[in-house]
């Protein structure tokens, strides 16, 4: 019936004329223009230098470098008194769209680096994750000012929910 052809007929223009505007506007959404000229490592540059925290259980610093434009290379260790009891080696690394935190720590794993997918992020914080890894699953940095960040980790021990925040300060800053 033509009625019925019509409106099929509508329906095709319709659904042509969406299709149309939708590939227009992905194309010249600012924000994928965004996205493809600052990668996201370039957004978290304020993670490079010194960070440190001192209290009285002892004395925790990490440190952050540009490698090249999609590789920072970081380090953090714990030491009380003159003893280091802890220290990791971090990579930050973008893969195409996709950001990576891949800590290497000293004495667990054999010394094999684990990988966390940034999940969440904001010019200020960025939050990884790694729901198969026994302890953190997700850690996450947090500018509060120029000056100071807030590493945190934190998942899931024994069924119970854990956390640790480590408040940092940037030296020389």
């Amino acid at each position: 019936n033509s009625v019925d052809m019509k409106i099929i007929l509508n329906f095709f223009i319709v659904l042509a004329i969406s299709f149309s505007c939708i590939t227009c506007n992905s194309s010249n959404n600012p924000n994928t223009q965004e996205i493809s000229r600052f990668p996201l490592i370039e957004n978290v540059g304020w993670l490079l230098g010194e960070w440190q925290n001192t209290s009285s259980e002892g004395k925790l610093t990490e440190t952050w470098e540009k490698l090249n434009d999609s590789t920072y290379a970081g380090k953090s260790f714990f030491v009380i008194g003159k003893d280091t009891v802890s220290s990791e080696k971090i990579r930050l690394e973008q893969h195409g769209k996709t950001l990576l935190y891949i800590p290497t720590v000293k004495d667990q794993n054999n010394e094999q680096p684990i990988s966390f997918v940034l999940t969440s992020s904001t010019t200020k914080q960025m939050v990884f994750e790694n729901p198969k890894h026994d302890f953190p699953q997700l850690i996450s940095y947090t500018q509060t000012n120029k000056t100071a960040m807030v590493a945190e980790i934190s998942g899931v021990i024994n069924g119970k929910n854990k956390s640790q925040s480590f408040p940092m300060q940037k030296v020389n800053e």
